[in-house]
């Protein structure tokens, strides 16, 4: 299979409206910036994301929520983003908020093929509103279902042309669970390189996960809050 495209633009090829994608990252770091630019200018909408975060209100999926392409969030942190705050307020944007260990199990959970987790996280709150509950030895776990997504689209720092991935530290995050639960998984890296020439032992997510691969351009790596020491 050639999983090498020519760029964002023919990677996302089949993203429709109403369709449900994983994107990758946390905060604004590790983010198909890429993909999203290019599914901004698609003008596909009502779409679901599934994303640690709804990015800022001029990067990440903030992009795709001014242009209102976003139908539903399903996140585990919103923090940052004043738009999105407008659209939740307003009624236009529905939104679900899940602990954050429960988004990583459920993508983790797709996967691998499991239906479906069971966690005592939530259990109590609003959260397990309408839910199975199920103890186990004493103690109540909530099931929660694995995520289907139509397209998952990540970000590594280099792959290969078979579609194998490299993070580079704390931009692994969301990716590389995510990568194995797309039913199609787009991945840019900043480096693509021929197969063989990325050390086997750093693989984290093995090319048979990944149907279509490319090199990314421009890159902006923002820093969401930066803190520095003040001068002495």
């Amino acid at each position: 299979m050639n999983k090498v495209v020519s760029g964002a633009d023919e990677a996302i090829r089949g993203i429709a409206d109403g369709m449900t994608l994983m994107l990758g990252g946390f905060g604004l770091c590790g983010l198909p910036e890429n993909c999203i630019a290019a599914l901004v200018k698609s003008g596909v909408k009502e779409l679901t994301c599934i994303s640690n975060n709804a990015g800022v209100d001029d990067f990440g999926i903030g992009l795709m929520l001014k242009q209102r392409q976003v139908k539903k969030m399903i996140s585990s942190y919103v923090g940052e983003n004043a738009e999105f705050e407008r659209q939740l307020l307003s009624g236009e944007l529905e939104v679900e908020l899940i602990p954050q260990g429960t988004l990583a199990t459920r993508c983790m959970a797709a996967g691998y093929g499991m239906p479906a987790i069971f966690t005592p996280a939530g259990i109590g709150t609003e959260v397990a509103i309408g839910k199975e509950v199920r103890n186990f030895n004493g103690k109540d776990y909530l099931m929660e279902l694995a995520f289907e997504a139509d397209f998952a689209i990540v970000k590594a720092w280099k792959g290969d042309t078979m579609g194998n991935l490299i993070y580079r530290n704390t931009a692994r995050n969301f990716n590389a669970v995510m990568a194995m639960a797309g039913k199609v998984t787009i991945a840019e890296v900043e480096e693509l390189v021929e197969p063989g020439e990325l050390d086997p032992n750093f693989v984290h997510t093995p090319g048979i996960y990944v149907h279509r691969i490319f090199e990314g351009t421009g890159y902006e790596k923002r820093i969401e809050q930066r803190t520095v020491r003040k001068k002495d």
